[in-house]
């Protein structure tokens, strides 16, 4: 699985004119499933995710997590990390089956909110209006596929 991190001082989510999830302080998380992942990976996911210090400590550097700061999660779904960029229209071969894609998307959330993580969410599959305030800016890319 994948997913990029965008540390956030606030974010949301709208569908169809309604906001579907909104944060303050955070993380907004886009996360894909790729062909081949399982349940052991979304829960590695959201465990690192959980546990990643990208957030400033009383020194000022990104030594504290997203659980050391009692932050939230905005999780939306982005298949579009899946992207093979070789020519000039990108292919979306290596993104999972969207039936596994959205159970391993849910598994991930939920994995996160078992750790207390106050998560909202965005809406699997929908077009989406996604919008934050990026902190730093930070943004990191996690894989679990990545050494």
């Amino acid at each position: 699985m994948r997913c990029l991190i965008q540390r956030v001082s606030r974010a949301s989510v709208t569908v169809d004119n309604e906001i579907t999830g909104e944060i303050g302080r955070g993380l907004l998380v886009l996360v894909c499933a790729m062909q081949g992942d399982g349940d052991a990976d979304a829960e590695r996911l959201a465990q690192r995710t959980a546990k990643l210090r990208i957030f400033p400590d009383e020194a000022d550097r990104m030594n504290r997590s997203l659980l050391d700061i009692g932050g939230e999660a905005l999780i939306v779904s982005q298949f579009t990390l899946a992207a093979e960029t070789k020519g000039n229209r990108p292919g979306f071969t290596r993104a999972a089956a969207p039936d596994e894609g959205r159970r391993l998307y849910e598994l991930f959330g939920r994995g996160l909110a078992a750790l207390g993580v106050r998560t909202a969410w965005g809406r699997f599959a929908a077009d989406m209006q996604v919008a934050l305030v990026n902190d730093g800016p930070v943004t990191i890319w996690l894989d679990t596929r990545a050494p």
